[in-house]
């Protein structure tokens, strides 16, 4: 089979670009001829690319779309008034909508883009019917329109007007890692995996451990946390300041300093191994209020899939689809922004370690169920059923 893959692909540091990277090598392990006719193109160099490539070559297009990104959304719609024939399918990483936002705002509201905060905002909010029918209208036209979580197939399916044969659901792909035991349980280790910038709730996390050690001072020595994961400059550098200065300082005024480790900008061969060295994960995620504006995000997290592959459980607050990831006996989650319930959940984890253990267990039957090769699979099933449709 022959499929051009329209997505992000590294060195790009997004999670999206990862799962790209991961999701090609595997089709291609099954003898699938994978073309990725855009990878390197910039916004301004799309038009031409896609006017160039021969489009008669694939038997399928799939794409990539979410992260804010929006060449591959331009790209399908450019393929379903070109090529209408062509099967077009997507992995809708940002449930419920496809995209969220326009590249340009229509006139009159575009000049909104020449004045300060809160003008964009306000215009972009009012062009989001355009957006979304613009949406609506690509999806309606996909063969299938695949979600990582079954809550966001619904999602998905319900605000883009979808029928029930158009959507899949098909967990996130993760490597194949030998399974390691998990470390002494003092000092328990917990970490924070991810890219490191605004509006994951790090703040939250520091806070949260803070409150534990002042609930059980005792803790202090068997209770640490490791903040690892990218730091690439315009995630971690924006006009707000530099946000790993802000996060060191908030450590220093919580008197973490002493049971707070950092490995930044990680790289790809030590992921597992990091994973493995800690107890359990931490992901303190909080919704965009931004975005909540224009509908309920209910995707999952790459880490999640990390974590699941390392065999090792989560604690998580309940944002996106996260609820429904750690359904199955491989962590906890908490109500997002409730720094008071992060902490119970850490400390209650701190004071009976052995759920570290269960925990793991079945993170690693989770992880074992969900590896590359089989996540191909089942794409290749359900690629062969969008091609045998006319």
């Amino acid at each position: 089979m022959r499929i051009a893959l329209l997505a992000p692909l590294p060195p790009e540091q997004t999670g999206i670009a990862d799962y790209a990277e991961h999701f090609r090598r595997s089709l291609e392990a099954h003898g699938v001829e994978v073309m990725t006719p855009l990878q390197g193109c910039s916004r301004e160099n799309l038009p031409a690319r896609l006017a160039e490539f021969d489009w008669g070559q694939p038997q399928l297009v799939h794409a990539e779309l979410g992260g804010g990104r929006l060449n591959e959304f331009h790209a399908l719609d450019y393929l379903r008034r070109t090529h209408p024939k062509l099967p077009l399918t997507a992995t809708v990483h940002d449930p419920e909508r496809l995209v969220w936002r326009r590249a340009h705002l229509p006139w009159p509201l575009s000049m909104a883009e020449r004045f300060p905060r809160p003008w964009p905002q306000a215009a972009a909010l009012l062009a989001d019917p355009l957006t979304l029918h613009e949406e609506r209208r690509l999806a309606r036209h996909l063969r299938r329109a695949v979600t990582l979580t079954e809550l966001g197939r619904q999602h998905l399916a319900t605000r883009m007007g979808l029928a029930a044969e158009q959507t899949a659901t098909i967990a996130h792909g993760n490597l194949d890692i030998p399974p390691a035991a998990l470390p002494p349980l003092n000092p328990l280790r917990l970490l924070y995996f991810g890219f490191i910038y605004r509006g994951k709730g790090i703040e939250d996390l520091l806070r949260a451990l803070a409150k534990v050690l002042q609930r059980q001072p005792h803790l202090r020595g068997q209770l640490r946390l490791t903040l690892a994961g990218g730091t690439a400059p315009e995630m971690a550098f924006d006009p707000a300041g530099n946000y790993l200065d802000e996060l060191r300082q908030l450590a220093h005024e919580l008197a973490l300093s002493d049971c707070l480790d950092w490995q930044l900008n990680l790289p790809s061969a030590d992921i597992a191994q990091t994973i493995q060295a800690h107890h359990v994960m931490v992901l303190p995620y909080r919704e965009s209020k931004k975005l909540g504006l224009l509908g309920e995000m209910r995707g999952t997290s790459g880490a999640l899939s990390w974590a699941n592959a390392c065999g090792r459980g989560v604690i998580t607050s309940d944002a996106r689809a996260f609820a429904e990831e750690v359904a199955n006996g491989n962590g906890a989650t908490y109500p997002q922004g409730d720094i008071d319930a992060l902490a119970t959940t850490i400390e209650h984890l701190a004071l009976e370690p052995q759920l570290a253990t269960s925990w793991a267990e079945q993170a690693g039957v989770i992880g074992a169920a969900r590896r590359w090769s089989a996540t191909a699979e089942r794409f290749l099933t359900l690629f062969r059923a969008a091609c045998g449709e006319t």
